[in-house]
């Protein structure tokens, strides 16, 4: 059973990084085809045209993000912040599991203060201020500590469904199971908000200034 669960994380592993490495390797291929890198006809062009397409694939990125909407660079963000913040969870414990780096465990007395409690007050605190304000300016940025919060908590799972510090046991594995799940979850939001926007301009008719109406 152990070991099923161990190469079903492997495998969702696996799975995720395919998908992200196959999504960017075909963004800058069609970015190569419209752009001006050259046709990788040899193994010069292809180096030359490799640096090209990727430069002009970030530009894109760049200007595509400052250009999104509100909701989409919150979804985005959320995205990306839930990403980091568990890669860099899981990386602080192991290395305070090795005794190495200058990460330590906080304890208050005799409690062990594990890490989804600074999550739950990173999402309670960025979720409460969202709905607070309403504003579709600050909501981005919002969607950052909302998102690392999130992470903090979801790194936690098997221990707060077991009550017990499972998190190096194999119980624990369905904490990175979860993991993973959310940010393919969050990967589909993403996708899906950009498919919303594109479909809303084609079937929502647009104000004057060129604006979708309310």
């Amino acid at each position: 059973m152990r070991g099923r669960e161990r190469h079903r994380t492997r495998r969702l592993a696996a799975l995720a990084g395919t998908a992200v490495v196959a999504l960017a390797a075909a963004e800058v291929a069609h970015v190569w085809r419209r752009g001006s890198a050259p046709p990788p006809d040899s193994a010069r062009a292809l180096v030359r045209g490799g640096g090209i397409a990727a430069r002009e694939t970030a530009q894109a990125l760049e200007a595509g993000y400052r250009g999104a909407s509100a909701d989409e660079t919150a979804t985005l963000n959320l995205f990306l912040s839930f990403g980091l913040a568990f890669a860099a969870a899981r990386a602080v414990t192991h290395s305070i599991r090795r005794g190495a780096g200058p990460f330590r465990n906080v304890r208050i007395g005799r409690r062990h203060i594990h890490h989804f409690v600074p999550g739950i007050a990173l999402a309670l605190g960025a979720g409460g201020a969202s709905i607070t304000l309403r504003s579709h300016a600050v909501d981005p940025w919002l969607a950052v500590p909302f998102g690392a919060g999130a992470a903090l908590i979801v790194d936690e799972t098997a221990l707060l469904i077991e009550l017990e510090d499972v998190y190096w046991s194999d119980r624990g594995v369905v904490s990175i199971d979860v993991g993973f799940g959310a940010m393919a979850l969050l990967a589909v939001l993403a996708l899906l908000a950009r498919a919303l926007r594109r479909g809303e301009a084609l079937v929502l008719p647009a104000t004057a200034d060129g604006s979708l109406s309310d």
